[in-house]
């Protein structure tokens, strides 16, 4: 029986030390008097030669060892949205804190911005009242002289590579034709509708964020996250809608004129998607390196300016001016902007007045599309809407050269709060996994 069983203990003792001699870093003599069973011996010898020889072969060739690939590694799955992750889609919210608060610190900026943009807005149309066109073929022409001069700097100083110039410019006219259209197609709307019912049909901006998202970034939302841009979207409709009367409605329009207005909406949120895109595929182009948001903004406002030269003759009619009557209309603008040599009374207030709306307009493009860069263009869109109702609540008291004010229903309340709910239900955090990364 003592004999019978030798064999029987080496077999088990071999199996049971299997794993430890194939991992053995001690030298061969120590294998040999560790175990007195010949079998184990032999094993133990050959492989720790084996492991001897290929240490040496490591070592001739200027490399350590790996003993990571002989030890094997449990790894966490990934999520979902990590496996599906890819460099055209874009980020929702960030893994990383310091970002997180950049983003917000933006979108804070951004709302104070944009709240400040509307109202200047309004105080620029006092003396401006009879020349918006003008004041807007201003914003459309002078912004690509002043983003050109910035970028052309910013190339001098190195900031902006030869990386970065080299990003295909057609993509760029892209954006300047639908961000010309959607002025047309939105000029040619408001001529025929009522004036509440523009801001309210323009709330479709959303809507058409979320889906060309899904389809040219080829993102994927959370329901919490398609429900908050909902609620966004009904609380602006409700707080703007305040005071609702007859006006409000749209009898006798028909659906033309409102199928052109959301149309034009479109348009405008395609543009925002392509930037996105833009900036997220530069990032693959550059090896990770960010691109520069001016030569986003001068190449896409000089493209969208040449789009609107060329539909000035259609631009003009649509504001009731003759194209034959343009230059001069234009010249007499600028004498009311700079409040010198105008024809017309009524221009006090300028050019401080229009100088300021064009200084924070300009900061609040270049904010709105740094903000587009870090995050995505729905969170943008999501902070400029929530600069609505503080707008309409800001404008509803006396302003200088404004000073009757305005009282405001139980609507806007109502609204206002069920905006703010729908910031809440998409910006809510629901597990890290899912504020990880960009979902696609």
């Amino acid at each position: 029986m003592i004999k019978d069983s030798v064999p029987l203990m080496d077999t088990l003792l071999l199996a049971s030390t299997r794993i430890r001699c194939l991992h053995a870093s001690t030298p061969s003599s120590a294998l040999l008097t560790e175990f007195r069973s010949p079998a184990i011996r032999h094993l133990c010898l050959s492989r720790a030669r084996l492991l001897s020889q290929r240490q040496a072969a490591m070592t001739m060739c200027g490399r350590r060892p790996d003993f990571r690939s002989r030890f094997p590694v449990t790894r966490k799955s990934a999520s979902p949205m990590r496996r599906g992750f890819s460099v055209s889609a874009s980020t929702e919210h960030s893994s990383l804190p310091a970002n997180r608060k950049l983003i917000v610190a933006n979108s804070v900026v951004i709302v104070a911005l944009a709240v400040a943009n509307r109202v200047l807005y309004k105080l620029a149309l006092v003396p401006m009242k009879q020349y918006p066109f003008f004041l807007a073929q201003l914003n459309t022409f002078g912004y690509v002289l002043i983003y050109f001069t910035i970028l052309f700097t910013r190339c001098r100083l190195g900031i902006v590579t030869r990386e970065m110039m080299s990003i295909p410019k057609w993509r760029f006219a892209v954006i300047g034709f639908l961000e010309a259209l959607g002025v047309a197609t939105g000029m040619a709307a408001a001529a025929m509708l009522p004036g509440p019912v523009i801001p309210i049909l323009n709330q479709t901006y959303l809507v058409w964020q979320l889906l060309f998202a899904v389809l040219i970034l080829g993102r994927r939302f959370l329901l919490s996250q398609i429900s908050g841009c909902l609620l966004v979207a009904v609380g602006v409709v409700v707080a703007v809608s305040s005071g609702s009367g007859a006006d409000h409605t749209l009898s006798g329009i028909g659906l033309l004129w409102p199928a052109v207005m959301v149309a034009s909406a479109a348009f405008q949120a395609g543009a925002s998607i392509i930037k996105e895109f833009v900036f997220n595929d530069a990032a693959k182009r550059l090896e990770g390196k960010s691109l520069d948001i001016f030569v986003v903004n001068s190449f896409g406002s000089g493209f969208q300016a040449l789009f609107v030269f060329l539909l000035l003759p259609f631009l003009s009619n649509l504001k009731g001016i003759p194209f034959a009557n343009l230059l001069s209309y234009l010249k007499d603008g600028a004498g009311c902007f700079f409040n010198t040599g105008a024809k017309i009374s009524g221009c006090d207030g300028a050019p401080i007045l229009p100088l300021l709306y064009i200084a924070t307009n300009l900061a609040f493009n270049i904010s709105l599309l740094h903000l587009v860069k870090i995050s995505s263009a729905i969170v943008s869109s999501l902070a400029v809407m929530l600069s609505v109702p503080l707008s309409v609540y800001i404008m509803s008291k006396p302003l200088p050269y404004l000073p009757g004010g305005t009282s405001l229903s139980s609507n806007f309340m109502m609204g206002s709060i069920v905006l703010v709910l729908g910031l809440l239900l998409y910006n809510i955090p629901t597990t890290p996994t899912k504020l990880d990364t960009k979902t696609s």
